[in-house]
């Protein structure tokens, strides 16, 4: 596998020249995970940055009753890793799990640090990924309390269709905070309402 996906990936801010991504990128370890395999399994201390080139990937934690509640979905040309337990170098509360086939590109925790030391424009690169995460989150957070059932759904099937393509609909319920049944509910309708 080349790795013309992740140069294009990290020049895609603007902030880092074709020469320096290909350098950067050199650093980068190829990483296949077969479908159902597990990137990460809660206890583990995430110490991987993976660049997901293909693929699709789920996260999830489990509740207090023990019930597997999604809490991300990762596609093509994203980074995957659980935040909190990689910088604090503490153990995932998360699962990160191989949905289909995938492949992507890696590096460690102390090389990433190397090179947000070493490269000021990969520093500022990574905070822009950062912050774009942050954004993301709040966001989703936000429209758990501001949208209601359906505007979620129909947001996501907008901004990201290719979930339905490949995660099962009992992850996308309880990625939206839903039971199973109200899914079924709400996509009979929206369904009814486009027509």
């Amino acid at each position: 596998m080349k790795q013309e996906g992740l140069i294009q990936f990290l020049q895609s801010n603007k902030l880092i020249s074709t020469t320096k991504a290909t350098e950067i990128a050199g650093k980068f370890t190829q990483k296949i995970i077969p479908k159902n395999e597990f990137y990460l399994k809660q206890e583990q201390v995430c110490n991987e940055y993976l660049f997901l080139e293909k693929g699709f990937m789920r996260a999830f934690a489990y509740d207090t009753n023990g019930l597997d509640v999604t809490t991300s979905f990762y596609s093509n040309s994203q980074v995957v890793f659980e935040v909190s337990s990689f910088f604090n170098r503490t153990a995932s509360k998360e699962n990160i799990q191989a949905l289909t086939d995938c492949a992507g590109w890696f590096i460690t925790y102390e090389q990433l640090n190397h090179l947000f030391h070493a490269l000021p424009e990969f520093r500022e690169f990574g905070r822009s990924i950062l912050v774009k995460g942050l954004t993301q989150l709040k966001t989703r957070m936000l429209s758990t309390i501001t949208e209601t059932a359906e505007e979620r759904y129909g947001h996501i099937l907008t901004s990201n269709p290719e979930i339905f393509q490949y995660a099962p609909l009992k992850h996308i319920a309880s990625y939206l905070g839903l039971t199973d049944t109200s899914l079924s509910r709400i996509r009979k309708e929206y369904v009814k309402n486009k027509q």
